[in-house]
């Protein structure tokens, strides 16, 4: 509502006045307040009278027949010194100030081994920047899918912002922007892929040395290898005649297969699928109207138009198992290439002036390539169960509103530390963007990690949403067991630890998908360690040769405890722990329903027990349901369930008024850390009697 008007300036409220909007209109601002404090000016240095070559200034651009495309403008945050966001950079998980070199830069780009603590664009876009202070938290989102420059800068008492956008139209819908797509179980857990397993007995091969050595996974995946000449949707029928065979035998073990499928497709006139998408109009066009043409992995190529909704809706029925031969319900994808990489564009993408449907411009919505490929693969994956089953698809391009498709990587890192070290701000950062299920190629891609690095790597994957090792084809082979005994044991005992937190992993997905709170949380000004939701802080190790490390307890009221020694530790201090190559440095400070058979097939093998780390007292929340499918959501087939601690009494009570989900769910043990003293009895009731004394 309109709260005061001048002759200056007009301010408008909303929740009962404690936010307002005040527009000035000479010289044009516009400030955010809350509580009549200026959180936020948008074109301040206009306000200031400073020249500005970025303060809102159209300016005309190269080759674009649509005339003038770009646009500055400038934020200043009032008050706020510390700024997060803007993925994907390997950088500093607090966004540096940009006066010292070059801005920060948002356009996909296929990066190989990319630059460290570099400001250049990656593999995909978040157009989000977050400040903090201790009492305030603000959002600064630019929905834009064209190049973008942002300059920070620092001062005592403000940050300001600079924002140089090249192409400012977008056919980008807020719609697209909800939470966190519920994904199905089996991709929380460990995945195995390389470039690439050479053919069905080198996958039969690797699938049984998990079982042989007692190593847990749940989806083995197959590069650019598998397809008969790089055309994608089609199988080699020398090294994987059988892949419908192949997908059962995996399927009989509850495992399943991820394929890769890129956005460039083999020009080749002989090939049905490239001259159904020529004649039906799916690939992009050249500036001159003709199908543009790259070069990628099959030699030249097309790419397809998935900025068209037609093109989209063809894409998608080429997963059903009609149409794309050799697949079954249990083969998943893998969207890959689709910044789009083109090996023969600038900078090996595609020009900027090339032309999508609608006569828009690349330029105009580069970064929203690879989103709607993913997009259009989902709802491929979709129809194709009836709209039944859950969908897993892996982008390595991605935009805001990724989140509600799928998963994300940080792309081709290299096996190295410092590598190690950079994936947990990437990660944490998109996480803060809203993209939770994300991670980063556990060894490196790029690379032979030594066996002290990988252990590391495996440990601090394991504490990351999405969980994968993945080598590239000149890297030495890297299954778990080829790196001796110590290291074998290693691997398993973390892996199995990921496995036996999966109903939390779950639980914590659950509430991303109802309430948008990441899995990932960061502890503000005490990187590197983390939040793994609201139960587990963490730190994974970094560093070579380290045998101690210090992690800083929040909360000086706080009593914590070591996960597996249970120990017990004040907060408020810092403290300094001893680690072995097996140590996983995790801190539990809340309940975790943890370790529940159930219907939970994927953690049948571990033992049952519901951990509880109460100070005086503790709560918890259990999410439960068929782990697959949509039923939850259509049919509100599910069980949420609440823990709760408080005067010696543990209460199980339902949390959701909803949900119908039996799971059959049997508790063989509770472990309670922090009693003082040994309880003179233990009773169980159920339904208000007494089952057990």
């Amino acid at each position: 509502r309109v709260e005061k008007q001048t002759k200056d300036s007009v301010t408008f409220s909303w929740s009962f006045g404690r936010y307002q909007l005040r527009v000035w209109h000479s010289p044009f601002r516009l400030e955010i307040l809350c509580e009549q404090e200026v959180m936020c000016t948008f074109m301040e240095l206009n306000n200031q009278g400073t020249e500005c070559t970025l303060n809102f200034i159209l300016r005309a651009t190269c080759c674009a027949p649509s005339g003038p495309s770009s646009i500055g403008a400038d934020l200043c945050l009032h008050g706020f010194r510390h700024v997060y966001g803007l993925p994907q950079h390997a950088d500093n998980l607090q966004l540096r100030d940009t006066r010292d070199g070059e801005p920060y830069r948002l356009y996909n780009l296929d990066v190989f081994a990319y630059p460290l603590y570099s400001r250049l664009g990656l593999y995909g876009s978040v157009p989000l920047m977050v400040a903090h202070k201790p009492d305030r938290t603000l959002g600064v989102f630019w929905l834009n899918a064209s190049e973008t420059f942002i300059n920070i800068q620092y001062s005592d008492h403000q940050t300001l912002f600079y924002c140089s956008l090249n192409g400012v139209h977008s056919n980008f819908s807020p719609s697209m922007l909800r939470y966190q797509a519920l994904p199905p179980l089996f991709a929380l857990g460990y995945h195995q892929c390389r470039w690439n397993y050479i053919d069905e007995a080198d996958v039969k091969s690797v699938d049984a040395g998990f079982d042989r050595h007692s190593i847990p996974y749940d989806v083995i995946w197959l590069d650019i290898e598998h397809t008969d000449g790089k055309r994608y949707f089609t199988w080699d029928p020398v090294h994987f005649p059988e892949p419908a065979k192949l997908q059962q035998h995996l399927e009989k073990k509850n495992r399943k297969l991820v394929i890769i499928s890129d956005p460039h497709i083999k020009v080749d006139p002989s090939w049905s699928l490239y001259c159904e998408a020529r004649d039906r109009g799916h690939f992009v066009k050249d500036r001159e109207g003709q199908i543009f043409k790259g070069s990628c992995w099959p030699g030249e190529s097309s790419y397809l138009d998935f900025s068209s909704s037609a093109t989209r809706a063809w894409y998608s029925r080429c997963f059903g198992l009609d149409k794309y031969k050799g697949s079954t319900p249990s083969l998943f994808v893998w969207n890959d290439m689709n910044e789009p990489s083109v090996f023969s564009g600038p900078e090996l993408t595609m020009p900027k002036d090339a032309v999508h449907c609608g006569a828009w411009e690349h330029r105009d919505l580069h970064n929203l390539y690879g989103f709607y490929q993913h997009m259009a693969t989902v709802e491929g994956l979709i129809t194709r169960s009836g709209g039944l089953e859950r969908p897993f698809v892996l982008s390595r391009s991605f935009f805001a509103g990724s989140q509600r498709l799928g998963a994300v990587w940080t792309g081709d890192n290299v096996a190295n530390w410092e590598y190690l070290k950079i994936s947990v701000p990437m990660v944490l950062s998109l996480s803060l963007a809203g993209i939770a299920f994300c991670g980063a190629d556990v060894g490196g891609f790029i690379q032979d990690p030594e066996p002290e690095l990988l252990v590391r790597w495996y440990q601090a994957a394991a504490l990351q949403p999405f969980f994968r090792g993945h080598s590239a084809n000149v890297t030495n082979r890297r299954e778990p067991w080829l790196f001796g005994d110590e290291v074998t044991a290693a691997i398993r005992t973390v892996i199995h630890q990921r496995y036996s937190l999966l109903p939390y992993w779950y639980t914590l997905f659950h509430q991303a998908h109802t309430s948008a709170l990441p899995p990932l949380r960061l502890v503000l000004l005490n990187f590197p360690s983390f939040y793994v939701g609201g139960a587990l802080l963490a730190c994974p190790v970094t560093e070579p040769g380290i045998q101690e490390i210090k992690v800083l307890l929040p909360g000086s009221d706080e009593i914590w405890y070591d996960i597996h020694s249970a120990l017990v530790y004040k907060g408020g201090r810092t403290l300094s722990l001893p680690v072995t190559l097996d140590t996983v440095s995790l801190d539990d400070n809340f309940t975790i329903p943890a370790r529940w058979l159930g219907s939970l097939q994927i953690s049948r093998k571990f033992p049952n027990c519901n951990l509880l780390s109460p100070q005086g007292t503790a709560d918890g929340e259990l999410y439960l349901d068929d782990g697959h499918s949509f039923r939850y959501r259509d049919r509100k087939v599910f069980c949420l369930r609440r823990f709760s601690m408080l005067s010696g009494r543990l209460l199980c009570r339902p949390a959701s008024e909803e949900g119908t989900f039996d799971c059959n769910t049997v508790i063989q043990s509770v472990t309670i850390l922090g009693v003082k003293s040994k309880p003179s009895a233990v009773i169980v009731h159920a339904s208000g009697k007494e089952i057990w004394h």
